[in-house]
């Protein structure tokens, strides 16, 4: 049993991440800003905000992982790389630090960062350039970390959240499945994060999941 914490757990990447690690029987610890409505059974749920330093310490005292989940828009935005950055400060040796960041931090096949490019939505771009400077940042330190950029096709919005028990991994370069389509469900997802949590794979790298 792994103690994990997840920061951000009411969005739509933590929940998912929550409820596949508890099925597990990890043990949990769930930060966000509002109360979870469904929180697994066994969890201590903390609520606040991360930018409070006496909730972050409390959140991350003896975490094994600590899984960053937060979404920079509305109170957040512009606040995410620093939380991480601080985060990242605060582990204790050891302690495994897994940010879920975005699609726009991989590189096309030109090698160029999909954010950086014209065929990125532009009413994104402030979202995905601040999970990117969270990358930056806390890949810099020599913390534990794994980042992590979910499909291209991904989040709430998405119809079909089918959990298929399946996923591709990939490096810091976009792939897509034999449509052309990068696409993954949110129990997927969480799969893929609790699969990585387990076996330790990829420390230090900036991974992608995708079918």
């Amino acid at each position: 049993m792994t103690k994990i914490t997840v920061l951000g757990a009411t969005g739509f990447a933590g929940g998912h991440i929550a409820a596949e690690a508890a099925s597990r029987g990890h043990e949990l610890t769930l930060v966000s800003r509002s109360a979870p409505q469904d929180a697994p059974a066994g969890a201590r749920v903390i609520q606040g905000s991360v930018l409070d330093a006496d909730v972050l310490a409390q959140a991350i005292d003896g975490a094994d992982v600590v899984v960053g989940a937060l979404s920079p828009r509305g109170d957040m935005e512009g606040k995410v790389a620093d939380a991480y950055a601080d985060v990242a400060a605060r582990l204790a040796p050891g302690t495994r630090f897994i940010i879920v960041g975005g699609f726009g931090s991989l590189k096309d096949e030109a090698g160029d960062r999909i954010v950086e490019t014209a065929a990125f939505a532009p009413e994104y771009k402030p979202e995905s350039l601040e999970l990117f400077s969270a990358f930056e940042r806390v890949s810099a330190t020599d913390v534990d970390w794994t980042y992590v950029s979910p499909a291209g096709t991904f989040g709430g919005y998405v119809p079909d959240q089918t959990r298929r028990g399946e996923y591709r991994t990939g490096g810091d370069a976009a792939f897509y499945d034999a449509d052309g389509q990068s696409v993954i469900s949110g129990p997927d997802f969480g799969l893929a994060i609790v699969d990585e949590i387990e076996a330790g794979a990829h420390v230090r790298e900036h991974i992608s999941f995708a079918y």
